[in-house]
């Protein structure tokens, strides 16, 4: 069944995405932006780790999960060491997220060349 929910909530994600990118003048950066406040958004309110609880890596492979792994940090860090835990806890939670896509991109450009 999870299987079943990850596939209906990540896909939900990515419809409202493609809905949004098709009836507005936004671009794709303008949407990764708007997904990733809206993940800080739905965490802030407790929503996301029940999408999380509910649908696993169908809430955690998006964008927004980026949001709430950046809100999740600051949060904690802020309980912990407060004003300097804020920024602190934002670098230390999303700082794998970070690392693997510039290493990821760093790989696919050695591969792959542009086209001119």
């Amino acid at each position: 069944m999870i299987f079943l929910n990850s596939f209906l909530v990540g896909g939900l994600f990515c419809l409202v995405g493609q809905i949004i990118l098709d009836n507005t003048k936004l671009t794709p950066g303008h949407v990764t932006s708007l997904f990733t406040v809206l993940g800080v958004v739905l965490s802030f309110f407790g929503i996301y780790q029940k999408l999380i609880d509910f649908s696993g890596a169908g809430a955690t492979m998006i964008i927004s999960n980026f949001g709430h792994v950046l809100y999740q940090g600051a949060y904690t860090g802020y309980h912990e060491m407060q004003l300097l835990g804020f920024v602190s806890g934002l670098l230390t939670k999303a700082s794998s997220a970070i690392v693997s896509s510039i290493i990821c991109a760093f790989v696919l450009a050695l591969i792959f060349k542009p086209k001119d």
